[in-house]
């Protein structure tokens, strides 16, 4: 595993509360979202494609009991939990700090 170099990032709180919103969009942590920005524009700079976040299924999951039987507990299917669907995305994919609404 690669080592990770941790380092002190000063944010703005406009831009926080963007980046906060966004990550939650996307199901991230906020570093784990600036990360995945950055990644990208590393990659665009080297001229490779950006690579597509993995799609969010919207089908509901199903469970595989049927009726009031119980199973046992080696028996029952796994417990899936269900987010909720991600909003629409914005307009803009990147949120400069001067277009950070008030």
């Amino acid at each position: 595993m690669s080592q990770r170099k941790s380092f002190l990032l000063r944010l703005d709180q406009k831009l926080w509360n963007e980046l906060e919103s966004w990550a939650k969009d996307e199901f991230r942590s906020v570093n784990g979202q600036i990360e995945y920005i950055l990644k990208q524009a590393v990659l665009k700079r080297k001229g490779h494609s950006a690579v597509e976040k993995p799609a969010v299924s919207k089908q509901p999951v199903k469970s595989n009991v049927e009726g009031p039987e119980t199973a046992t507990p080696e028996e029952a299917p796994p417990i899936q939990e269900q987010k909720p669907e991600p909003e629409a995305p914005k307009k803009s994919s990147w949120v400069g700090f001067e277009d950070v609404p008030d």
